[in-house]
């Protein structure tokens, strides 16, 4: 059929053609916004769930979901190699101009702005990836203290006062959270707690692997008193069906029931791979309605594709003693496995083995989901190593 009009968008953070399942965890977060925008108290909201899941794609539509509310917001993403002050100064600049054109918070969002010059000029020394003009002037001993912790509360808290002048809330959406490091991970939860012990409209909506869990533990240890940490997995057979059929039926097309359980089957209900199964499997017919040969020819395609794009690229990351180890666990099968099984695969000490697994987890590719197991973050990781590294070489030094 006709590629130009196939209605599949497999990519990452790519908006899908149906947001199939996500109902209740958007409606969750759109009442937690607009209790904060009317002046009452919530809980902050943390996503956790594996590479795959729609993460990014429904925190992207919770801040449109947001922003037609009314509610200001700003969008950060956490890469492994900048710092938490860096990604923060220049939206929450945005942020503040924006509330300033509004006559009843201009004088809240000035302050704001003169806390961020204080802030900036504060931590430049520490933080030399902070890179932002401020026109405003600091405010001697607002945010200014050189302090992270007490700064950011600083900074936050005077965010929210203007968010508040503004009958507003201001929202962080942050993505990608397993990245930030565990001191600044412990002042933004500071921040938060001030903010909602003084009431105001500011709070967070984030996204990150299941690891987020144990890291907002031990970085602050009231963290679970301030967040939610709603699990986004796989789909349920009906919505994953939902998925696959709402886009092709909008395009005037059909596909078999047989075939949409098979595209089922394949992808276990995974967002990303049932956009990925869902467009090979249109390209690979010829005709509505697609049919359950047509999906079984599309699979090799739609393998390929992923092995070269969403498995290839988090592999080529790796150490080669970080590659054995992941495919040991994947000659376990998916997972979790118990630390002590993957050293007799390698042939190896639990002990000798720590210093990979924990450098495995810093990267996002594997997770504990409890005391001495490991598992994959990305689905169907195990059977992507199985395909790319000879079984022979699961014993390695």
């Amino acid at each position: 059929m006709d590629p130009i009009t196939n209605p599949y968008a497999p990519g990452a953070g790519t908006m899908p053609p149906e947001l199939a399942g996500r109902d209740a965890i958007r409606d969750r977060v759109r009442i937690c916004l607009a209790r904060f925008a009317t002046g009452k108290s919530d809980k902050s909201i943390l996503m956790v769930g594996l590479r795959g899941v729609g993460k990014t794609v429904l925190l992207d539509q919770m801040r449109r979901d947001a922003e037609a509310q009314g509610i200001h917001t700003i969008r950060i993403e956490a890469p492994e190699d900048r710092s938490l002050p860096a990604m923060l100064a220049p939206q929450l600049r945005i942020a503040l101009l924006r509330l300033s054109r509004m006559e009843r918070a201009r004088e809240g969002a000035r302050k704001g702005l003169r806390a961020l010059a204080g802030f900036v000029g504060a931590l430049k020394a520490s933080y030399g990836d902070i890179e932002v003009g401020i026109d405003a002037e600091s405010l001697p001993g607002l945010a200014d203290n050189g302090d992270l912790e007490s700064d950011l509360s600083d900074l936050l808290q005077s965010a929210g006062e203007a968010a508040k002048s503004a009958g507003t809330a201001l929202v962080l959406f942050i993505d990608e959270m397993q990245y930030i490091n565990e001191k600044e991970f412990g002042a933004l939860i500071a921040a938060l707690h001030r903010c909602n012990h003084n009431n105001l409209p500011l709070t967070v909506v984030g996204a990150g692997l299941p690891q987020l869990l144990a890291r907002a533990g031990n970085a602050k240890s009231y963290a679970e008193r301030l967040f939610d940490f709603p699990m986004i997995g796989a789909l349920d057979k009906n919505a994953a069906s939902d998925a696959i059929t709402k886009p092709a039926a909008a395009e005037g097309v059909i596909i078999e029931k047989n075939a949409v359980r098979r595209i089922v089957e394949h992808t276990r209900g995974y967002a990303y791979f049932l956009q990925e199964w869902g467009k090979h499997s249109w390209d690979a017919a010829d005709e509505s309605p697609i049919t359950l040969e047509d999906v079984e020819s599309a699979t090799g395609t739609a393998v390929a594709a992923l092995d070269e794009s969403f498995f290839r690229v988090r592999l080529d990351r790796l150490t080669p003693a970080e590659k054995r180890y992941m495919r040991a666990m994947a000659a376990l099968g998916p997972g979790p496995h118990r630390s002590g099984d993957i050293a007799d695969v390698l042939g190896q000490k639990v002990t000798s083995l720590g210093p990979t697994r924990n450098n495995l987890i810093a990267k996002g590719m594997v997770w504990s989901p409890s005391h001495g197991d490991t598992a994959f973050t990305v689905p169907l990781f195990d059977e992507f190593m199985r395909r790319i590294m000879p079984s022979d070489t699961e014993r390695g030094t």
